[in-house]
């Protein structure tokens, strides 16, 4: 058997596909409200109890499925290592080099939109450090789960991982806006990460999703999830502002 990839090692999880994809629904439903806000069919605050624990929530998602499946990609990695060559062991490289690049595009695009609050550092910024800061540790998930707990602990429960003022300095010091579209600190985020390997580790994604329409939808969000998040706004944005528009013609 040589097969043209690692992925065809292992099967993709439906499971993992279909939490990934769960955060890829709440993040649509979370920004269709954002431009219902913007054009003034909506009325909140993003500051209100709510929306806060609601952006966790995706944010949740998204970061353990980060730590959960480069656990995956590295026990493919290590069964490729005996049955690939090098050149089909690259493939565990793609990811980064697509959040990369797709990183490189939302900032462009929010600069060139809004260059007065464009995104420098939003959350695929964060997933492809993260993944780098991660991979060290992914061989051992019980490690990475602790470090990662003991992180969300000290955030929550102490000031420790708590630095006034610094967001201030960096991007004053950087010369970067600070009011952008979208921002992922990093505490308490990569504690979350790094929890997301003992999911791995615990074969999470051995579960059985029901099989019916919602679940296939997830699924197939999450198997694509990066493209929607990088045009699912557009569209959203366009059909709100049609709808605006049409409104006071």
């Amino acid at each position: 058997m040589q097969p043209s990839s690692i992925d065809a090692l292992v099967k993709r999880s439906n499971f993992l596909d279909a939490y990934r994809g769960l955060g890829v629904l709440l993040m649509i439903v979370f920004h269709f409200c954002w431009d219902l806000r913007n054009f003034g069919f909506m009325e909140y605050s993003i500051y209100d109890p709510f929306w806060v624990y609601f952006r966790s929530l995706i944010l949740t998602l998204f970061m353990t499925a980060i730590g959960w499946s480069t656990y995956l990609t590295f026990k493919k990695n290590t069964l490729a290592e005996s049955t690939l060559s090098k050149g089909s062991y690259r493939a565990f490289w793609k990811r980064d080099a697509k959040l990369f690049f797709a990183a490189a595009v939302i900032s462009l695009a929010t600069y060139i939109a809004t260059p007065d609050q464009w995104i420098f550092f939003g959350i695929l910024h964060f997933i492809f450090v993260a993944s780098l800061i991660t991979r060290p540790l992914v061989k051992w998930p019980l490690v990475s789960a602790s470090i990662g707990a003991g992180i969300v602990a000290a955030y929550h429960l102490t000031d420790l991982l708590v630095f006034p003022g610094a967001f201030v300095m960096i991007t004053n010091y950087l010369g970067l806006p600070q009011r952008t579209l979208d921002i992922v600190f990093p505490f308490p985020w990569i504690g979350v990460v790094l929890i997301g390997p003992l999911l791995g580790y615990l074969n999470c994604q051995k579960w059985p999703i029901p099989e019916h329409a919602l679940s296939h939808i997830l699924a197939f969000m999450g198997r694509y999830a990066l493209p929607i998040y990088l045009v699912h706004q557009v569209f959203l944005f366009a059909l709100v502002a049609g709808f605006k528009m049409v409104l006071t013609l």
